[in-house]
This record gives C-alpha cells, sequence and structure tokens, in this order.
C-alpha cells in the first residue's frame, strides 16, 4: 500500500521553513523566516500555537522539554516547550547560524554559521563551548554521531568532513559538493543525518543519490538512488529503527529506501512542486512531515507500514507491557510451561490489528505456541540474522524458516500507483465561521451583526452583537448545551449543538422580532442525528442533520418540509426567499472536492432553481465562504481566494468577479470575507496576515476590495472597457430579478447603469472606429440600445464610414422590429391581464428589457399631443420615455419623436419623397422592405382625424426607397425636420411647394380658425390641412446663415452638404439660442416677414399675416427648384439622425 500523503496546509511567510517532531511524536515544531516557531496538534490543527523568536528563524531543533533556535540576530536561544517561555541565548555568532541539532541525550547541542564555525555547547552550562574551525565557507548542516563520539558537517566550500569531539580535530574531509559563496546560492543544503542508534552509516545527499559512508573506517560503502530522481537532492532524514532512509529533493520529490535491500520503497511527489527543505521521521511510527521553500507543511502517512515484516528486529515495548501485565505474578514459575494450551495463538497476532508503532518490530509468527521468555531475550540487535538464531529455540527457528519460505521474496521495489488519489471530504462549516475548537471563535460574521462564543475556564457563552443597534441590543446568552453553529438574520438567531450521550442535537432559535412574549422554542432531532449546517431566511429557519436530511420550520417554530439531499452537506445559505444548499455529489481526486449546490425559492410558488450543479472551486481548494450578496445574488469563495457570482443573466452560470490573492502583500496573507455587495460593487472581508482567519480580540477592521473579472490585456483601453462594461451588466442582473419578484428596487440607478453601459460601448465603437475594425464596431452595436445604434450611425456618418452607417441602419431596423414585436407581445398580455402592467412597472420580461425604453399608452400619447407644442427638431428620448406610438385605429402610422426607425405595418414613409400622384395613399401600398434606415423614418408625433386623413391622402408620401425623386432638395430637407399639425392646432407654417408645380387637384390650406382666415384665401378648405407644415428653428436658422456656411465652403456646390454642415453647426448652439430659434418659427407672420426680407425673395411687404404667407410660399420653391435628388446614400451621411 503506497504512503498516504495529506494535503499541503500553510505554515510560515516563503522562505527556507524547517520542522521536527517533540519526543513522543504527539506535535509537529516548524520555524520560518517569518521569525515565528509553531506547534502543530495535527496537520489540521487550524490554530497552531505561535511562538515568536525573532525577525528570522532558520532551524529547531527539539529535546527534553528544551526548544532551541536558530535566529537572525545571530544568536541560538532557547525555549521551554511546549510554554514558549524564553530560557536564554546559548551562543553567539558574527553572522546567522544556519543549522543547529540536539546530541542523542539532549544534552549538547551543535550549530553552524555562516561565519565558518561550528560550536558544541552544554545545554545546562553554556559556558561550556568547543569551537571548531576549518572550513573556508558558511556551514550548511550538521549531524550529531548517535555515540557523541563525532559530528558530521557540510559546508558551502564543497567539503563533507566528519569531526572528532574530544579533541576537535577533523577526522576525514571528502569533497562532493558544488562550491557556493553563501547559503542561498547553494545548489542544495545538503541536510545529512547518521544511521540512528549504531551510527554505522552517514548518510550524505550528493547531487541525484545518496551516498553513505561506513564510520570510524570512512569508505564508501553504497549509494542509494532512482530513475525518478531528476533533481538534486536537498535533505535526508533515517527511520527510526535504522533501516530506511526518506530524502527529499529540490523539485519536491521525496524518496523512501529500504538500506538493506537498496530498494526504492516510496515515491511521493510534493503537489506544487516546491523544494523540500525540511524532513522528520515521527520516532514511534511511519509517518514523515515536510516543509517546503514556500512555507507549507505537508505529512506522509503509512510509510513503509506493511513492507518487509519478516525481518523485524524486535518485538514492541507496548506487547512487551501487555505480556508482562497478563501473568504478573508468575515471573518465578517455571518459564517453560507458562504458556501451554495455546494460551498465546497465532490468531492473537492479526495481521490487520497491529498498530502503526509495532509494524516494524513483530516477528512472523509461526504455526506454534511461543514462550514468554523468548519473547523476552530479544535486544535491540536482534535485526542481525544470527543473533536472531541464537535466542530462539532450535524448533521454533525451524519453523520460523518455514514460514519464512512461503512468504513471498521481497522485491527490491514496491509498485508505485500513478492514478488520482481520493480527496478527504471537506468537513461541514458554517460561513463567516471561525474553527470550533478555538475557545474564542467567531460563530458568524454576517451583514447583520456577529456572534461570538467565549468557552474557556471562567465562562462558557455567547455574545449576539448587532451592526444596526436599532434592530436590537447586543445580548448575552449562556451556552450550557455548547452550541457550535450559528445564524443570524434581522429576525431570530438560530443556534445549534451536536449529541451527546445523554442528550440529543438541539436545534434553538430565539425569534426576537417577535410581537408576543414567547421569543424562544427549541427542537431536539431524533437520535443518531446531528445538525450540522443551519441558516435563516424571510420567514423561515433551515437545518442540514447527518441524516442527509434538510428540515424546514417557520421562524416561529412550525415544522415544514423535510427532503433528502444528495449527499453529505458542506453548508448552507439563507437570503429572503432563497435557500442555497452546498453537499457532496461524490469523491474528489487530487485534491479536488467533488462539490453539488441546490438554490431554492420558498416562496408562495416553490421552485428549485439550480438542481445539483457542480459547484467550481480552484484547482486544490476548498469552499471557504457561501452566501447571498445584499441585493440577493448567491455567491461564494475558495481557499485559494477566488469570489464568485451567480450570473443570472447567462443560464445561471458562475462568474469569477474577485481573486483576494491580488491584494495580499505576501503569500501568508489571506482576506476572510464577511459580505458582498452589488451597488456599490465592494468585498468587505477582514485582512488577516499570516493566518486565515482573524482572532476575536482585538476587534478586527472591515476591509473594502474592488471587484475585477479575469479579462484578457486589461492594461490596455479595450480590455479595461470591455471589463467595466461586463462587470457593469453582471452586476445590475439583480435589478431584473428583483423587478420579475415583485420587490421593490432602485429605478434611478438602472437608469444609471444602462447610461453608463451604453457610454462604454460608445466609446468601445469610437475606439474600434480609429482602429479601422468596422466588423467589430456592428458586434458592439448588436449591444446597444436603440437610442445608442442611432448615436452610433450619426458617428458613423460623420467619420465618413457609409458601409459602416449602411450597415448599423439594418442592425436598427432589425432591432426596431424586434421592439414593435415584443411591444405587441406586450400589449396583447396587458388586454389579457390588465395588472400586470403595474406590476411589472412599465418594463416588458425579454431578455433585453433593460435596453428597451418602457413603452406608453395610446392614453399617454394622446394627453401629450393635446400638451405639446410644435418644436424646432425632437430629442432622443430619455431611458423610460416611449420611442413608439401605437394608435387604436389600424389605419393610423406609428410615429417615432426621436427619429428612431420604426417598422409599420401599413407601410414605410420616406420622408425625401412626395408622391406625384395625389390619390395615392401610403397607408394602402405595402412595398417590401427596405434596408436602409431613412426609409423607414417618420417625424409626425401627433395622430390626425379620420376627416383629415381623408383630406391629407392625397399628399402622403410614396415608399420608394434608394430612388432619386425629381422634387426640390429644401423640401426633402423641410420634410424631414417638419411635424404634422393636428387638428386643433393653428396652422403657423407656410407650405413649401409652389401652387404652381402642385398637382391641379392637390387642396389649398387654409388655416381652421374662420376668424383668422384671409380674405385673399380660398374659398373651400379641408377640415384638417395637415400637410401644411410649419417651419423649424433650424429651418430658420439654415435660411438666415446659408450665406456664411457657402463663404465659408466655397467648395460646396450640392444642398446637401449644405444642410449637413448647417446641422453640424447648429448642434453645437446653446440650449438657449436653439430654443430661441424655435420661438422664432412659432413667431407667426412678423417672423416670417423677417425671414422673407432677408433672403430678397418677396418683392414688396403685404400688409396682412396671410398675405405674407402666401407670397413667401409662391416666391419660396421656385428659386430652389432642381431637376432631382442626391442619391439616397448622400441623404444617410446627411440627415442620419439629430443629437440626443
Amino acid at each position: 500500500m503506497p504512503a498516504t500523503q495529506k494535503p499541503m496546509r500553510y505554515g510560515h511567510t516563503e522562505g527556507h521553513t524547517d520542522v521536527c517532531f517533540d519526543d513522543s511524536g504527539s506535535c509537529i515544531v516548524t520555524c520560518g523566516s517569518d521569525g515565528d516557531v509553531r506547534i502543530w496538534e495535527d496537520l489540521d490543527d487550524d490554530d497552531p500555537k505561535s511562538i515568536s523568536v525573532g525577525e528570522k528563524a532558520y532551524s529547531c531543533a527539539l529535546k527534553n522539554g528544551r526548544l532551541v533556535t536558530a535566529v537572525s540576530n545571530n544568536t541560538v536561544q532557547v525555549h521551554t516547550f511546549p510554554e514558549g517561555a524564553p530560557d536564554g541565548i546559548l551562543t553567539r555568532f558574527t553572522t546567522n547560524a544556519n543549522h543547529v541539532v540536539f546530541n542523542g541525550d539532549g544534552t549538547k547541542v551543535a550549530a553552524g554559521s555562516g561565519d565558518f564555525l561550528i560550536k558544541i555547547v552544554d545545554v545546562m552550562d553554556s559556558s561550556q563551548q568547543k569551537t571548531f574551525r576549518g572550513h573556508d565557507a558558511p556551514v550548511l548542516s550538521l549531524s550529531f554521531d548517535p555515540k557523541d563520539i563525532f559530528v558530521a558537517s557540510a559546508s558551502c566550500d564543497g567539503s563533507v568532513r566528519v569531526w572528532q569531539i574530544s579533541d576537535q580535530t577533523c577526522a576525514v574531509t571528502w569533497l562532493l559538493l558544488q562550491k557556493c559563496n553563501d547559503v542561498i546560492n547553494a545548489k542544495s543544503i545538503c541536510r545529512l543525518a547518521w544511521q540512528p542508534k549504531s551510527g554505522k552509516l552517514l548518510a550524505v545527499p550528493v547531487d541525484k543519490s545518496v551516498k553513505l559512508y561506513r564510520r570510524e573506517t570512512w569508505t564508501h560503502q553504497l549509494d542509494l538512488s532512482d530513475s525518478a530522481i531528476s533533481q538534486s537532492l536537498n535533505v535526508v532524514t533515517w527511520s527510526p529503527c535504522g533501516r530506511y532512509l526518506a530524502a527529499g529533493s529540490i523539485n519536491g520529490l521525496i524518496i523512501v529506501w529500504n538500506v538493506e535491500t537498496k530498494g526504492c520503497m516510496e515515491r511521493v511527489k510534493h503537489e506544487k512542486g516546491y523544494a523540500i527543505c525540511g524532513l522528520a521521521w515521527h520516532p514511534t511510527c511511519g509517518r514523515i512531515s515536510y516543509t517546503d521553500a514556500e512555507g507549507n507543511l505537508g505529512l506522509l502517512e503509512n510509510v513503509c507500514e506493511l513492507s518487509d515484516k519478516a525481518s523485524s528486529s524486535k518485538v514492541s515495548s507496548r506487547v512487551e507491557k501487555e505480556y508482562g501485565d497478563l501473568f504478573d505474578g508468575d515471573d518465578t514459575s517455571d518459564t517453560d510451561g507458562f504458556l501451554e494450551d495455546s494460551a498465546v495463538e497465532v490468531s492473537s497476532f492479526p495481521k490487520g490489528t497491529v498498530n502503526d508503532e509495532d509494524d516494524d518490530d513483530l516477528m512472523v509468527a509461526s504455526s506454534r505456541p511461543r514462550q514468554r521468555g523468548h519473547f523476552l531475550e530479544d535486544d535491540e540487535n536482534s535485526v542481525d540474522g544470527t543473533v536472531l538464531k541464537s535466542a530462539l529455540l532450535k524448533e521454533e527457528e525451524e519453523d520460523l524458516a518455514g514460514s519464512l519460505q512461503d512468504l513471498p521474496p521481497v522485491t527490491s521495489q514496491r509498485p508505485l500507483w500513478d492514478g488520482p488519489r481520493p480527496t478527504p471530504r471537506q468537513r461541514p462549516f458554517q460561513s463567516g465561521s471561525t474553527p470550533a475548537h478555538l475557545t474564542h471563535r467567531f460563530m458568524v460574521w454576517n451583514s447583520v451583526g456577529i456572534i461570538r462564543c467565549y468557552n474557556d475556564e471562567q465562562d462558557n457563552a455567547i455574545d449576539v452583537e448587532f451592526h444596526d443597534t436599532s434592530i436590537h441590543h447586543t445580548t448575552h446568552l449562556s451556552n450550557t448545551f455548547n452550541y457550535t453553529v450559528a445564524d443570524l438574520s434581522h429576525e431570530a438567531v438560530l443556534l445549534a449543538c451536536e449529541s451527546s450521550d445523554d442528550l440529543a442535537s438541539k436545534l434553538h432559535c430565539l425569534h426576537f422580532s417577535s410581537w408576543d412574549s414567547s421569543k424562544e422554542w427549541m427542537v431536539d432531532m431524533p437520535p443518531h442525528e446531528d445538525v450540522e449546517a443551519v441558516c435563516l431566511g424571510q420567514g423561515w429557519a433551515a437545518a442540514a442533520t447527518s441524516a442527509l436530511l434538510l428540515r424546514l420550520f417557520t421562524v416561529g417554530g412550525v415544522q415544514k418540509e423535510v427532503f433528502s439531499l444528495p449527499g453529505p452537506v458542506v453548508s448552507l445559505a439563507g437570503h429572503g426567499e432563497q435557500l442555497l444548499i452546498v453537499y457532496h455529489r461524490g469523491t474528489g481526486f487530487d485534491g479536488d472536492q467533488c462539490l453539488g449546490m441546490q438554490l431554492l425559492e420558498l416562496g408562495q410558488k416553490k421552485r428549485q432553481i439550480l438542481r445539483g450543479d457542480p459547484l467550481p472551486l480552484s484547482r486544490g481548494a476548498r469552499l471557504t465562504w457561501l452566501g447571498f450578496s445584499a441585493e440577493g445574488t448567491p455567491c461564494y469563495v475558495d481557499s485559494a481566494g477566488c469570489v464568485r457570482l451567480l450570473n443570472r443573466g447567462l443560464g445561471n452560470t458562475w462568474t469569477p468577479v474577485c481573486d483576494t490573492r491580488e491584494h495580499c502583500k505576501g503569500k501568508s496573507d489571506h482576506y476572510w470575507v464577511v459580505g458582498v455587495h452589488e451597488n456599490p460593487q465592494q468585498l468587505r472581508c477582514i485582512p488577516c496576515k499570516g493566518a486565515r482567519f482573524p482572532p476575536t480580540l482585538p476587534r478586527p477592521a472591515v476591509a473594502v476590495l474592488p471587484f475585477k473579472l479575469p479579462y484578457c490585456q486589461t492594461a490596455t483601453e479595450k480590455g479595461q472597457m470591455e471589463e467595466q462594461f461586463w462587470r457593469s451588466v453582471i452586476f445590475h442582473n439583480h435589478l431584473d430579478y428583483l423587478a420579475k419578484n415583485g420587490y421593490e428596487y432602485d429605478e434611478s440607478a438602472k437608469s444609471q447603469a444602462v447610461k453608463q453601459q451604453q457610454e462604454l460601448l460608445m466609446k468601445m465603437l469610437a475606439l474600434s472606429c480609429k482602429l479601422e475594425r468596422e466588423f467589430r464596431c456592428v458586434e458592439l452595436a448588436d449591444l446597444m440600445t436603440q437610442n445608442a445604434v442611432n448615436l452610433a450611425i450619426k458617428y458613423a456618418s460623420l467619420s465618413r464610414k457609409l458601409i459602416l452607417a449602411q450597415k448599423l441602419s439594418e442592425l436598427a431596423v432589425e432591432k426596431a422590429a424586434e421592439l414593435a414585436a415584443a411591444e405587441t407581445e406586450e400589449e396583447e398580455e396587458e388586454e389579457e391581464e390588465d395588472f400586470r402592467q403595474k406590476l411589472n412597472a412599465g418594463y416588458s420580461n425579454t431578455a433585453t428589457e433593460w435596453s428597451q425604453p418602457r413603452l406608453r399608452s395610446q392614453g399617454e400619447e394622446d394627453a401629450e399631443d393635446r400638451a405639446a407644442e410644435t418644436e424646432e427638431h425632437p430629442e432622443l428620448p430619455k431611458h423610460g420615455q416611449s420611442l413608439f406610438s401605437k394608435s387604436a385605429n389600424a389605419s393610423d402610422v406609428p410615429a417615432i419623436k426621436s427619429g428612431a426607425v420604426t417598422p409599420s405595418n401599413q407601410g414605410r414613409v420616406n420622408p425625401f419623397k412626395v408622391s406625384a400622384n395625389s390619390k395615392e395613399s401610403a397607408r394602402d401600398a405595402n412595398p417590401p422592405r427596405s434596408t436602409n434606415i431613412l426609409d423607414s423614418m417618420s417625424k409626425s408625433s401627433r395622430k390626425p382625424s379620420a376627416a383629415s386623413r381623408a383630406a391629407s391622402s392625397e399628399k402622403s408620401p410614396v415608399i420608394k426607397p434608394l430612388i432619386p425623386k425629381p422634387k426640390s432638395k429644401q423640401v426633402s430637407a423641410a420634410s424631414f425636420f417638419q411635424k404634422r399639425a393636428s387638428q386643433a392646432e393653428k396652422t403657423e407654417g407656410v407650405k413649401e411647394e409652389n401652387p404652381k408645380d402642385a398637382p391641379p387637384d392637390a387642396p389649398s390650406a387654409c388655416p381652421p380658425n374662420p376668424e383668422a382666415a384671409s380674405p385673399g384665401a380660398p374659398a373651400a378648405c379641408p377640415p384638417n390641412p395637415e400637410a401644411q407644415r410649419p417651419k423649424t428653428g433650424f429651418q430658420m436658422w439654415l435660411e438666415e446663415n446659408r450665406s456664411n456656411i457657402l463663404l465659408d465652403n466655397p467648395e460646396f456646390s450640392d444642398e446637401t452638404d449644405i444642410i449637413k454642415e448647417g446641422m453640424t453647426r447648429f448642434r453645437v448652439l446653446s440650449a438657449e439660442e436653439r430654443k430661441m430659434w424655435t420661438h422664432k418659427a412659432k413667431g407667426g407672420a412678423a417672423g416670417h416677414g423677417v425671414e422673407a426680407e432677408k433672403r430678397k425673395r418677396v418683392g414688396d411687404e403685404c400688409h396682412k399675416e396671410d398675405q405674407e404667407e402666401a407670397a413667401e410660399e409662391n416666391l419660396h420653391l421656385p428659386k430652389k427648384q432642381k431637376p432631382a435628388d442626391p442619391p439616397a446614400d448622400q441623404k444617410l451621411s446627411a440627415f442620419a439622425f439629430k443629437q440626443a
């Protein structure tokens, strides 16, 4: 059976780390470059005792209750063990001591330093010192001869020396190592070791093998090597029996040999490949503790546990004592007969029941009972075959020989299992708690408050503290039942304890928000069922038990549903109506946990969101925190420091949003998470220096870390904007969840998030335009809202990227069609269930509801139409305003106030074409869809009556996209910017068509008010002069500044260029100036008379307002009449969209 390698754990800061066992093997002692010595009861000890010995500790040794350390202040110090009290300084050097070792009886300490000296000091009297000089470089390591005759040393000068202690002379020198000038530059620290007890062999790690030299003759006895060794060996150590030798390499390989057979017994690879710099063999069993150069501590178990039992050296003292106790009082009796009648049989030593410390010491049992005296005759030299034979009776010798022949031959090499190894399951834990074995610990720390537990000689109590004291005051509770897990919410405190021999496991709830006087309840679990994890939600409590059950209770104590868990629970978390369960869904391998997750909603409609999906974890990591953000999004943290958040917008996947290790200053530092907030984006945690969790006193301070998604190339502008955009999307998904489930939420936060996201998309689109990545621009535009796409088209037109503008216009048409379809679907739902409109607060239920403006009802449109006046040119609507108007009459044409694209099932209107056939109606025509955005644009914001539609149907434009029209370009521009007048509004503009060029049956426009009518006006007028459109402020500004534009741009010969330049200049005007021009456009006769006089298009001034308008109408168009319009792509670049 191969050795078991337990997962490594953090011990010290990065740097050289040393390790040793105490005399009994009950504790592991380590020291590191953080200057601390830590005493571990086991590898799973989450709270080792720490002794600060200096700034750095290079080596430690422990014997007879005295702990000796080599410290960075050039001293060798002594501390008591396990108290850790300082007990003086043994010796000093001029530089750091690199290695310290005890002799066999613990009376002397040898220390080697960087000043080339070796000192042997008496522990009881430090004045008794011996100094050894001879090395020409810093000393790397030392080893005492078990018989206290010699001491061996290795140095950076490349030599290994053996010194005779009595006369302080060098007995032998071997040049084996590579020379270097300091320990940090040494290829290997060459931790050599003498064979225990006899001291016959000295093991020296040299390059990729271990050289063994025989005592006194100092001859090279043999080499131990293996094909798996690819880097230099760093350290060696012997087993207590002296039969096995372990070595660690600088690339993390640990090899164990049987010295007698030269066979490799174990090969273990460090999980991360760090250099092994410390090895210690347990004094009584097959366990090896090791440390690496990064400060981590590891443990190997069952090392050589089942190997070569037939040649064991002796019977253990424990077995001998058991037989001594069994036959007390019979020692003087005949030893030949006291074990007759098979008092001790072969079955008394079953193979599977021998413990670890006896594995290497028991002989193979023969088929006949052995007498007690023969056991007692074995001594420590019984490893030799001749001594063993002389100690046994002749017949027993024959039986033993026969039994040995029946055993399979001992192989020189144990088979190595290279497959995956199962990972021990993670124990259940409560998020926000520290280990349960601590006397002072946090039972929970969350966004509501803190629960502390004190369990010492003076007090056994629990303190409950609330962050907001208005919820409840601080509470002090007695802990008579030894509660181990707890949770805290705004309603209650939930406690649970394990079962004992006398008491069952209990669930205790303090419902402090109850309105009655009974605020506590307690439930006993069934026999043999312990509560392992608890959590609280809104009005409910949950407890997961060792029977793989999850029990639900109301916060008042009513038992609710009980259901089975698919595996042993790891942790629970609750928020509102949501319950999050993490459990073991299988066995993990190679250090990975195999966890599953369930997410349930416990509201009126109970449902399961996540159905046992695997929980993603970092390689070799375990779950350390599980919970919800303050806004209700599930999230968790693993031991690698990775924070993951549930992305509801991507099919409930998990997205890493922060790596706390990036914020740690050292590898030994960690962040202990206590809360997650999405708005503002904050990760609240406690920094822990040199530990994984904080102490209870002094009260730790909470730090705030930012979130950052692991996107590529975040150092570039593109990568930063991509990361910011998607982080904003992920961290605002909770708004959709809250709206969908009827919770209150901040609408301004949603509007601000959408605005921020669209700004980032526009910046990325501008950057892609500069980089000539037009295809990427279309991809970015696909993520935009309708209004942002309009601005993108305008930007592409101004950048003279006509192909891009055309592609974006096609995308805009598709988006408009999707919006219209969603609008129709929503109206149908509203007709079926009218209350949905109030429930959803005006938002659709589509997946893209964040990017869609709220749709207004027909009543809102009509009310706005009655209150609105003619404006210069409409601005893009803000978030939440309507882009589309739907009429109850199917013959009405939908209109877009912002100039955005809208599809119409009655046909689209081309603003550049007025029908030559006055009797053809655009509403009756339904031509094939055009891909140009301008062909589907309409500027009307009012809905005329039936009578007005009948009168104006002759003037409706005909859909002929992308075909030049024989009409005035100025008329085209005016038709784009003008609005249709409602029946109730007085017409203040002048029609810009020349009556001479109008069709014979086209009616003349006249005001609907008889009192304002001119005597010279036509007698017959339609009921609603819809075709008569007023001028806008931009038209008046353009007419006044046309000469300036032509003066600055003499190359302009096309009306399109003039209007385009005019639109650019008009946009840069302040809001007050544009408003002034709008008022001028509404100014009536006086304003129109000034315009006519400035343009010199009217011969003399008229005396009445209607005569001035008629004169301007008759004289205006003939001067600007041109045979044909420019191509449609020029119109696209000129009139794409107006500024928002």
